[in-house]
């Protein structure tokens, strides 16, 4: 690095205020996945006002700050979208206040994951300031969309807007470890119809929810023995994570009812194997149930069409691969120890890097993923100041160790 560690830390310390202020306006702002305009708008305005040489919203309306015309690609991503708040009466605070109280920032997206945009922003200004740039490129992503079709707004970036990355860090929650890798997913729906009748005479009817309580049951069988097993990234699961049906009335007997699951794939499990696992269960043979994969169509919030199939490919990067030897150097810097390796036990962004377009990626990120999606989404401040100076070093970094292969 062309500044001491001790600089980088002093320098990103002093911005500790305008980090602070940066997340709670982030967090004061709803944006749900499609509605984020106002959040990209905020985030662009801060990224001008630190220094970047370019900013700009592709057409998904992701939200793209460059630093640097460096032949090295890298892409450091936090997606900026938030899932929904639920039940109001369960948060103790406003979850749009952006709540700051001893050390501490609260409130929707302060976990998942708001405050890493705002970590990755002031890297940016440390880069600037501090002279930390080489012969790369490096393009900051507030990327749109996550929480609906993880992967589909960075495949937007690569495929439509031709900006292919060498090396990619994703800012999901990794409680300051660095993390290489995790499960593949897939929505699955499975259908069964029926003959509807009177309710006062279901014996007339052939009641697809019976049916279906039976191929339930058979899922939760299927999950509790076992499906395959992987050292790293665990078990695969499968799980019922919604039933519907369709009936004439309340007293009727349905004529369909579906069951949506959630399939978490370890490595050596496909989305053709998953689906076929679901369409051996006998129950699923009796009914004559249909088994198929979901599909994502949307509206962003500039106005384009977008989609895809819900299949989310399983990936890992080699624990000796330069992007992770990068990782743990810039995480040592950072929290003046060696980081912990890991991976995510959801699904991230680097479905679409790495799952997709096997480009290495790694994760970083300051907030612990056991408060995403809660009701207490909470990140210390000090995890957000480790972050920006992870973020800052690590291009530096990268090129120094990809030198090295």
């Amino acid at each position: 690095m062309t500044a001491s560690a001790d600089l980088l830390r002093r320098t990103v310390k002093s911005y500790e205020k305008d980090i602070i202020k940066f997340s709670r306006d982030l967090i004061a702002i709803p944006g749900f996945s499609g509605t984020e305009g106002n959040v990209c708008k905020r985030i662009a305005q801060e990224m001008r006002k630190v220094g970047f040489d370019k900013v700009w919203f592709d057409k998904m309306g992701n939200v793209i700050g460059r630093i640097g015309k460096g032949k090295t690609k890298i892409m450091i991503d936090s997606h900026v979208d938030t899932v929904h708040v639920g039940d109001r009466s369960q948060w103790k605070w406003d979850p749009f206040k952006g709540k700051f109280e001893n050390g501490k920032i609260y409130g929707r997206g302060a976990c998942d994951q708001k405050t890493s945009v705002a970590s990755m922003v002031y890297a940016g200004k440390a880069i600037q300031q501090l002279g930390l740039g080489g012969d790369y490129t490096l393009w900051v992503v507030g990327s749109v969309m996550e929480e609906d079709c993880d992967g589909l707004c960075l495949l937007h970036v690569i495929e439509k807007e031709k900006m292919v990355p060498d090396y990619v860090v994703i800012t999901e929650p990794t409680h300051l470890g660095v993390y290489r890798g995790h499960r593949g997913r897939m929505e699955i729906k499975v259908t069964v119809k029926g003959r509807s009748c009177h309710a006062s005479a279901p014996e007339r009817g052939d009641n697809p929810i019976t049916k279906m309580a039976e191929i339930i049951k058979d899922i939760d069988k299927l999950n509790r023995r076992g499906l395959k097993y992987d050292k790293f990234l665990g078990i695969g699961t499968v799980a019922v994570t919604c039933i519907e049906a369709k009936t004439p009335s309340f007293n009727a007997v349905a004529d369909e009812c579906t069951i949506y699951l959630d399939r978490r794939m370890t490595k050596g499990e496909t989305p053709q194997s998953s689906v076929k696992e679901i369409q051996a269960l006998p129950s699923v043979k009796k009914a004559k149930g249909k088994v198929e994969i979901l599909n994502y169509d949307a509206v962003a919030w500039t106005g384009l069409k977008v989609g895809q199939q819900k299949y989310f490919p399983t990936w890992v990067l080699d624990e000796k691969h330069p992007l992770v030897r990068a990782g743990v150097k810039a995480g040592t810097i950072a929290l003046g120890k060696k980081p912990r390796v890991d991976r995510w036990t959801f699904s991230t962004n680097g479905v679409a890097t790495a799952g997709r377009h096997n480009i290495p990626t790694i994760g970083f990120g300051p907030q612990h993923e056991i408060y995403a999606h809660q009701t207490n989404e909470v990140v210390p401040v000090d995890a957000l100041i480790k972050a920006t100076i992870f973020y800052a070093a690590i291009p530096q970094i990268i090129l120094a160790e990809t030198k090295r292969r």
